[in-house]
């Protein structure tokens, strides 16, 4: 009986066919067969944050912004005690590269002050969650737990705009239901010498804690990637009242938080709440600009 021809062609080629289905692919990725429509697809862990470490949180903060946010160092009259008060103290930390604090506390004649500066760098242990993502996520939960109010939308425009457009949403100038009768054309009704100003925070638009309306507690868009302000006007008895401002924001995966407070030493006297918001933001914009974000 007569045998047939090998043919080398054939058999190399069924081997290559052969080596095809069983390897995987070159690059080291696990080649995803779960999904019948995408073959080949490789799954790849999600990308790391940007940031692998975190400054030292007392040396982030220099000494004309301590002078600003705590005029009382400045009155320290020992030379050591006030270099002291300027290296602030820092928070326990158990690792370094993932979160890190510093807090500064400053008496002088007029109030009392409190800096705080907290960095946190947020770090995914899922694979398939960056930790940006995981960052927005918990950032998100420290939103929700600050309660912000809804913004408020002013009714009626200030004096100087035009009759026109003195109540929002009443094309005619009509004031609506809900808007103050008062405009630029109406007679004054101030209060008689000696009554209370309508100006006082129990009489004004603005919140029972007696903040401005404009500076309530909200979300930022000039800071990081997201940012938000609090605002806080605490009493305790017959004590002074007590001011705390705390602006957070992330930035990548690192989020940071800056908490100011101050406590006047007169009873009655309340810590002006722009002058607390504005010194808390510009030190935030400072530390983000420090991170690179």
């Amino acid at each position: 009986m007569q045998r047939k021809a090998y043919v080398p062609g054939v058999a190399a080629l069924l081997a290559a066919l052969l080596a095809g289905c069983s390897g995987g692919s070159d690059d080291g990725a696990t080649t995803d067969h779960s999904n019948p429509g995408q073959p080949g697809v490789a799954s790849r862990a999600a990308q790391p944050g940007k940031y692998r470490t975190l400054p030292e949180p007392c040396r982030a903060v220099g000494h004309k912004t301590l002078d600003s946010l705590l005029p009382g160092i400045q009155e320290i009259a020992d030379e050591q005690q006030r270099e002291k008060a300027y290296a602030g103290e820092p928070t326990l930390a158990y690792d370094t590269d993932r979160k890190v604090g510093c807090r500064w506390k400053v008496e002088s004649a007029d109030a009392t002050d409190h800096l705080f500066v907290d960095f946190e760098r947020v770090v995914s242990y899922d694979t398939s969650v960056s930790d940006d993502s995981e960052a927005e996520r918990l950032f998100a939960q420290r939103v929700d737990a600050a309660h912000l109010p809804e913004p408020v939308v002013s009714e009626s425009a200030p004096a100087s705009d035009s009759a026109s457009a003195s109540v929002s949403g009443s094309p005619s100038g009509t004031p609506s239901p809900g808007a103050s009768s008062t405009g630029p054309g109406a007679p004054s009704s101030a209060p008689a010498s000696g009554s209370s100003s309508p100006a006082s925070p129990s009489s004004s638009p603005s919140a029972s804690d007696g903040t401005p309306t404009d500076l309530q507690p909200r979300l930022l868009d000039d800071l990081g990637d997201e940012a938000f302000v609090d605002d806080e006007l605490n009493t305790s008895g017959s004590t002074a009242e007590r001011r705390t401002v705390t602006v957070a924001f992330r930035t990548s995966n690192v989020m940071v938080t800056v908490e100011y407070a101050e406590q006047p030493a007169t009873v009655g006297v309340v810590p002006d709440s722009k002058e607390m918001q504005d010194r808390a933001r510009k030190l935030a914009s400072q530390l983000a600009d420090s991170l690179g974000g």
